[in-house]
């Protein structure tokens, strides 16, 4: 069979894709191993996929469904797998083998095609969040060694937006606005947990063994308002044609701290810096559209 990866996956890792990564173009053989080596049958790959890996519908030597998922190591694999396993099913889907295999990932199968999304949306949050809440827990010992901090992370960030602020006037506002936020919230964070990173309605699955697990997570270890922000701006493209998609937004914020029990001005700030990244992102790899949806919801914050 070959594995040719779907447009999805190769347009989004060409944009971030540094000089001379050949990842994409080793990806074909890369697949047939790992199948070979777990003697597995495939069923099919998984499209339109994920942003970030190869997702394949397997079945193991004894019938077992299962998912095999391959990911650049930019995309922090052994993170995922390390997060993977010490919540070791508990909201989220669970690891399937021992082996370390850099870059493979052998995963319980959950419902590919049905996720949180398709439900009413107070419906949608409430579920969402119920899930992320069971994956909040402290980090394992040793975990900075494998896992960035919220710092980190955003600080890398910042630096791009401060960047981009320089180089558009028209974003300047917005991204000083952020940068201050951050900094804000940076001086005396609440407890550390362990976070989910990229935590959003598309990534909660219909599973058999409880009605909903997280997948895809890029962990990291931080307070929780900054995991709960992802969710706040989910169906984005619905609340921009809404009138009052400002009053729903400031609704939604307030609604999701109380019944996390996360404060609401620290969620409202992680919102805002958060929209604010991938809006310059998105406009620094040309998805106009993407960015004026991302900074016109950051505005109304």
């Amino acid at each position: 069979m070959a594995f040719e990866p779907p447009s999805r996956l190769v347009r989004a890792l060409g944009e971030t894709a540094p000089d001379g990564d050949d990842w994409l173009a080793r990806l074909p053989t890369a697949a047939q191993q790992a199948v070979d080596l777990r003697v597995l049958s495939v069923e099919r790959v998984q499209v339109p996929g994920g942003r970030s890996s190869l997702v394949m519908l397997v079945r193991r030597a004894d019938g077992t469904p299962a998912v095999l998922k391959l990911a650049p190591r930019r995309a922090r694999p052994e993170s995922e797998r390390a997060a993977l396993a010490h919540w070791g099913g508990a909201g989220a889907v669970q690891l399937l083998e021992p082996f370390t295999d850099v870059g493979v990932l052998l995963l319980e199968r959950l419902h590919p095609d049905v996720s949180v999304r398709s439900l009413p949306e107070a419906k949608a949050l409430l579920e969402a969040a119920g899930t992320l809440r069971r994956l909040w827990v402290e980090p394992p010992a040793g975990s900075d060694a494998v896992f960035e901090t919220v710092a980190s992370r955003t600080g890398r960030q910042a630096e791009a937006m401060a960047a981009s602020a320089l180089a558009d006037a028209e974003v300047a506002p917005l991204v000083e606005a952020a940068l201050a936020a951050r900094a804000e919230l940076l001086v005396a964070p609440p407890e550390a947990r362990l976070l989910h990173g990229t935590f959003r309605q598309s990534k909660v699955l219909a599973a058999d063994r409880v009605p909903w697990l997280a997948v895809g997570p890029d962990p990291v270890v931080g307070e929780c308002a900054f995991d709960l922000a992802r969710l706040v701006r989910d169906r984005v493209e619905d609340l921009i044609a809404s009138s009052s998609g400002a009053a729903i937004t400031r609704r939604r914020v307030k609604r999701l701290a109380e019944s996390l029990d996360v404060d609401q001005e620290r969620l409202r700030g992680w919102t805002l810096f958060r929209a604010v990244e991938s809006g310059v992102r998105a406009l620094r790899v040309g998805r106009v559209r993407d960015a004026e949806l991302l900074l016109e919801f950051a505005g109304w914050l």
